[in-house]
């Protein structure tokens, strides 16, 4: 179990975890356009959706999960929170969810923090692996999904390691989407950057850049760390 401070996530039956990647993506996430509805892509506990539905008044908040364990628990975890009547869960994979929904439904928000270990490595666990490796989520069918589930002036944010930065924003722009907010997380000062976080939408803009280092030194957070999850997390 993991106590945030306006809700709790159950997550023994999850693959994976409560992670600082999870709640970077959902305390960054932009709102600049005060969506009516937002989507969380692999929702795994559910800890975006429901630190976006802390964040935002949006109105319809859908996740979709295709393990059938963390769909049961994203579940639970929605109903036992303050906001159980705005979230909902679907247990389906993207591609079955975008093909019921198209040309139906349209988001004003999508997030995702999907599977990226991209290397032929495998755990031994199945329902672990599926929940880390792309080739259960390819980023070239998350971002052909998005692009026919995005409203016009909607906003998708995303977080992917570094090093598929480049990658990541050119096959982006093949679907018509681009880059208008970029933050790369470093772990400590000296360390390599490891993460990028992009928000993204329909209209070529000029790109933000930003920087957020999350440790000085092991549990010494950042002042700028601190001010982004200070609303989650009960000892910030």
């Amino acid at each position: 179990m993991f106590q945030f401070k306006q809700f709790t996530i159950n997550q023994d039956r999850c693959a994976m975890k409560v992670g600082t990647d999870g709640v970077l993506l959902g305390a960054w996430t932009p709102l600049y356009n005060t969506p009516y509805t937002i989507l969380d892509i692999g929702s795994g506990t559910g800890l975006i959706a429901l630190m976006l539905a802390q964040r935002s008044n949006a109105e319809q908040i859908d996740a979709v999960e295709i393990d059938n364990e963390a769909f049961t628990q994203c579940v639970e975890n929605f109903e036992n929170s303050p906001w159980s009547d705005r979230l909902y869960c679907y247990n389906a994979s993207l591609e079955e969810f975008t093909e019921e929904f198209f040309e139906e439904t349209t988001y004003d928000l999508i997030v995702s923090n999907p599977p990226f270990y991209v290397e032929n490595y495998k755990s031994g666990d199945a329902q672990r692996d599926k929940a880390r490796f792309t080739e259960s989520l390819p980023f070239e069918q998350l971002i052909a999904c998005i692009e026919g589930l995005l409203s016009d002036d909607g906003i998708f944010s995303v977080i992917i390691p570094y090093k598929e930065e480049e990658a990541f924003i050119k096959l982006s722009a093949e679907y018509g989407l681009y880059p208008f907010k970029i933050c790369r997380v470093q772990g400590a000062p000296e360390t390599e950057i490891k993460r990028s976080m992009l928000a993204m939408t329909r209209i070529p803009a000029e790109i933000t850049f930003e920087k957020l280092v999350i440790e000085t030194q092991r549990h010494q957070y950042t002042k700028e760390y601190i001010a982004l999850t200070k609303d989650f997390y009960l000892n910030m």
